[in-house]
């Protein structure tokens, strides 16, 4: 596949496969007798959206490298130009429930693992009542709808909120930090913030992107990086919150400037509204 714009070329090909992916969770909502690197139990649905999306992804003009959650190594594209992570399907836990779903990646210019300082564009799928996406790059973030292959605009050069009132906070509770569990009680005291939380990270993001607010997987006691994962998770959704105007934070500084030291690397996740991340810092200072 060839074209003038690899960059668009990637998320084209995301875009388009992202209907099959959502037709073909049909009939694959069993779990796959593996792990993933980072030891989560894989659903079939996980193995074949990534095959899918490794095939497609390194057939494309200008990608060096995929790289996605679900398998430990680097597939080499041929090229030198573009490293696209992935995740293939973020919230698959939620394939048994029949509930929120999402696909997540993100495009570097430089080889993986990479800071978030190297993204050149970002975004996620979010397989709702309605297949949507969201896509920053240039400075501006856009809204699409996908329907039969093609995209629509929804809405151009989206920004948070200016009054931010949803809140979804992730790891069980009893192993959430003093100073995090003192910030979270602050958020929840007020009656005018919401919580949205669906167990599928790019649900509960979007939220926060719609609405103004705060998500968070925070460090935990007994995970002092998180759950998520920076490359595939923590950079592309920091990217594309902090080009909709919002911030990122793993605690002390943006996501984006956190230095990778391993592919499957984790980070402690907070993004949202700028006032709102700073409250957080705050309270973790």
């Amino acid at each position: 596949m060839s074209g003038t714009d690899p960059v668009e070329d990637v998320v084209g090909t995301i875009a388009r496969s992202a209907i099959e992916i959502r037709q073909g969770l049909v009939g694959r909502r069993g779990e796959a007798d593996e792990e993933n690197p980072t030891g989560d139990r894989q659903a079939e649905a996980d193995v074949w959206a990534d095959e899918l999306l490794a095939e497609r992804l390194t057939a494309i003009d200008g990608v060096a490298e995929y790289a996605s959650e679900e398998r430990s190594e680097i597939v080499d594209g041929g090229d030198e130009r573009l490293h696209v992570a992935v995740d293939p399907l973020d919230g698959s836990s939620n394939l048994k429930s029949n509930n929120t779903m999402g696909t997540v990646f993100g495009i570097y210019d430089e080889p993986l693992p990479a800071p978030g300082t190297s993204l050149v564009a970002s975004g996620w799928i979010l397989y709702g009542p309605i297949t949507t996406m969201a896509y920053a790059r240039d400075g501006t973030v856009t809204k699409y709808e996908l329907t039969g292959g093609e995209r629509a605009v929804v809405e151009e050069d989206v920004t948070l909120p200016e009054d931010p009132f949803v809140y979804g906070f992730g790891g069980r509770v009893p192993e959430w930090t003093d100073d995090f569990t003192a910030f979270a009680r602050e958020i929840e005291s007020d009656p005018s913030n919401k919580l949205r939380y669906g167990g599928a990270m790019i649900g509960d993001v979007n939220q926060v992107l719609t609405y103004g607010g705060i998500f968070a997987y925070p460090a935990l006691e007994g995970s002092p990086r998180g759950k998520l994962r920076l490359q595939f998770e923590g950079n592309p959704i920091a990217y594309l919150v902090e080009t909709a105007g919002g911030r990122s934070s793993d605690g002390d500084q943006s996501i984006l400037e956190v230095e990778p030291e391993d592919l499957h690397d984790r980070v402690p996740v907070h993004v949202g509204n700028a006032a709102w991340i700073d409250r957080l810092e705050d309270a973790l200072a």
